[in-house]
């Protein structure tokens, strides 16, 4: 049943915006501070790159999440947890303990999104019927996108800025920090902005959300509820296993299985080892073979501008396949999410060139992704078709993880080992692993076509 006594629009744009903010928190927003904060290429990217295992297990306890407690509960607990290793990993930053102490809140972070991921889907197919669902889809969206934007452009911005605002205090009161001080007073900053935000929105989701599930409380702690509530705690956990071995069984008994685990493990592979670089590249100063780019910069240009092309990449990918199908368009998506990376080779040979003309590098870069990405994500809910769709496409979505997880555990060695000249045109060379996993599926034509067009 669905509940109408609170307004949608009050709580579908904070509860996604809410969801993608701790997702670039850690994949993207980590990564450069632990660069700026004297990480070397290879230990910053391993580290973040094991940040994705929260989202190729999650198919995993999903089902526990769905059985346990209400979606409304999980929401407001992990949203609380986030907020609070926002706070704690700003805390820890000027101390020497910071690194240990960045990557265990940023796993807790990383487990604690992954699990409001669940619950905030399947909130939204509780709390909206059917209209209501595909009427706020775009809105969802939009502030996902929004968040991104904010996360991984205005927030790197504010580090940056607060970064080059040193000194602090005026005139003979002033205080200076040396460049490691500076740097961890500058995000530590930006995550207590980050912590604020992220309590007041836990807050503020307390009243927002609807009340739409029973939640079935146990009576006053006696023997008898303890037991009860093991047991049924053992049951869910007996038909989460039983499940979930029965969703593995049907997506590994799907045609053309290898081709699609290929696809969905390599498609991405160039952009898997890029991710992380092409940011440190352009923090990186010359004689490092660096752009030497400010963070207040990179955010800009990546967080901002490459977002923006990002998503009107994906605007027309999606357009296009409406209009067409996926096999029609498979092939321009393929030559466009690879070989826009070639950018980059092009700014490593010359590293002097005026800003404008790496925000338009970045824009076409990003643009190419999101169009290209476009193919990826429909190949997934083609593949899921069928039986158990929901499960089978969680399933693909952590192998989507895994494609990213493994490939950016090594990117930064390689990086090292090869300066980021070399690095991009390996890169560039590993597209034709790209159309060659492309190459091997099958796809049918009308998939993807609105249903006019398939008229026509």
């Amino acid at each position: 049943m669905k509940s109408t006594n609170k307004k949608a629009y009050w709580w579908v744009p904070t509860l996604y915006f809410a969801e993608a903010l701790p997702y670039v928190a850690v994949m993207t927003i980590a990564g450069i501070m632990f660069k700026k904060m004297g990480l070397s290429n290879e230990d910053a990217t391993y580290y973040t790159a094991w940040f994705y295992l929260p989202w190729v297990i999650k198919p995993i306890w999903s089902p526990i999440v769905d059985a346990l407690r209400t979606k409304r509960w999980w929401i407001l607990t992990m949203q609380f947890i986030m907020g609070v290793a926002f706070a704690s990993i700003a805390f820890t930053l000027p101390f020497g303990f910071w690194l240990q102490s960045c990557i265990a809140l940023f796993w807790l972070m990383a487990f604690s999104s992954a699990t409001h991921d669940i619950a905030a889907d399947g909130f939204y197919i509780l709390a909206l019927d059917s209209h209501d669902q595909a009427f706020y889809v775009g809105i969802r969206s939009t502030f996902y996108r929004i968040a991104t934007l904010v996360g991984q452009g205005l927030l790197v911005m504010l580090a940056g800025w607060v970064e080059k605002g040193m000194p602090l205090g005026t005139g003979d009161d002033a205080t200076h920090l040396c460049e490691p001080g500076r740097i961890a007073f500058s995000w530590a900053v930006t995550f207590y902005v980050m912590a604020f935000l992220f309590l007041a929105l836990w807050a503020y989701h307390r009243f927002a959300l609807p009340k739409v599930e029973k939640q079935d409380e146990l009576a006053a702690e006696s023997p008898a509820a303890v037991q009860r509530e093991a047991v049924t705690f053992r049951q869910v956990l007996h038909d989460t296993l039983k499940s979930f071995a029965a969703t593995v069984k049907i997506f590994f008994s799907k045609q053309q299985i290898v081709a699609a685990l290929l696809f969905m493990l390599l498609f991405r592979f160039p952009e898997a080892l890029l991710v992380n670089i092409v940011k440190f590249f352009m923090l990186d100063p010359a004689e490092a073979g660096g752009l030497g780019l400010d963070t207040e910069t990179v955010g800009l240009a990546y967080g901002t501008i490459g977002m923006i092309g990002l998503t009107l990449g994906g605007l027309l990918g999606g357009f296009l396949v409406a209009k067409d199908g996926l096999k029609r368009w498979l092939w321009p998506m393929v030559l466009s999410i690879s070989v826009p990376d070639a950018v980059y080779i092009y700014l490593s040979f010359f590293p002097g060139s005026d800003i404008w003309l790496v925000d338009a590098c970045v824009f076409l870069e990003q643009f190419g992704y999101g169009f290209g990405f476009t193919a990826y994500m429909l190949y997934l809910i083609y593949f899921a078709r069928g039986e158990q769709s929901t499960s089978v496409y969680a399933l693909c979505t952590a192998f989507m993880a895994l494609g990213m997880m493994l490939p950016g555990m090594v990117a930064g060695k390689l990086a090292d080992l090869m300066g980021y000249q070399m690095f991009f045109i390996v890169t560039f060379i590993c597209c034709a692993i790209t159309f060659l996993v492309s190459a091997f599926l099958k796809i049918d034509p009308q998939f993807g076509k609105k249903e006019d067009a398939k008229k026509e």
